[in-house]
């Protein structure tokens, strides 16, 4: 499903006090790309200007996530796989090839809620659960962190740092959890924003998005891929993307104290 913030999210921000709604949903500006790449591009995924960060979200998911680790071996590529803890705990050992694959894995959080009323006990609790599965699963602790449509809100935000997790969006996304997405719709879409050190976002199941939609990403991958080395620019996971941002160079404005 679309990351893009729906009316209803508005609806419920226009309920709370105004002060309480601008620290809550102050960060949320960072969905939008100027804002990210100008202000913030650790943020964003920035990294090494010849590397490429290839990201996927919404997974595991037994059907559809074989099929993209099948893919990427064919290509030798590695990627970072953003799971949902939900989803990890149904299908682990679709997380476990994952990474016994050569892939990483990244919090994309518990569930995939939009956050409407501010709790950061909520935030904190589902984070740290998601956390918690990922290294039971795998026996690694995850170093990533991607919010459900990436919504990042000051609670989100602080509590990924306190689970010692580093929030990266994307600078690049093939829109493909659209009903009408098709591999060429994928594949040009990730090129009119692809720059060396940027991260791409696709996602390897349509669970929260148009069903069969994730075809388009596998079948968009070889190309998405080949345009990066033809352009001279490797592709990998986040952990080979460059020196790894610390939440306190990536901070963004949260109306609220850190911690």
């Amino acid at each position: 499903m679309s990351p893009v913030p729906g009316r209803s999210w508005w609806t419920a921000a226009a309920l709370l006090p105004a002060g309480v709604a601008a620290a809550h949903i102050g960060p949320a500006a960072t969905w939008l790309p100027g804002v990210r790449l100008l202000l913030f591009p650790g943020l964003a995924g920035t990294g090494h200007r010849r590397h490429i960060a290839l990201t996927f979200d919404d997974g595991p998911d037994p059907v559809s996530t074989p099929r993209f680790l099948d893919a990427l071996d064919g290509l030798g590529v590695r990627a970072t796989f953003f799971v949902l803890g939900e989803h990890l705990v149904r299908h682990p050992a679709v997380a476990v090839e994952t990474v016994r694959r050569g892939h990483e894995l990244g919090v994309h959080g518990w569930t995939h809620n939009r956050p409407w009323i501010p709790s950061f006990a909520r935030d904190a609790g589902e984070i740290a659960r998601a956390v918690a599965a990922v290294q039971d699963v795998t026996g690694r602790r995850p170093l990533w962190y991607r919010p459900p449509y990436g919504i990042l809100t000051s609670g989100r935000w602080r509590a990924a740092r306190r689970a010692g997790l580093r929030t990266v969006l994307w600078s690049a996304w093939g829109e493909d959890w659209t009903a009408t997405a098709t591999p060429a719709s994928v594949r040009a879409r990730v090129a009119a924003d692809l720059r060396g050190g940027g991260t791409v976002l696709l996602h390897d199941s349509d669970r929260h998005s148009a069903r069969g939609c994730w075809h388009a990403a596998l079948g968009a991958l070889p190309a998405v891929v080949e345009g990066c080395r033809e352009a001279g620019l490797a592709v990998g996971p986040l952990c080979e993307h460059g020196p790894a941002p610390t939440p306190e160079r990536t901070a963004v404005p949260t109306g609220e104290p850190a911690g």
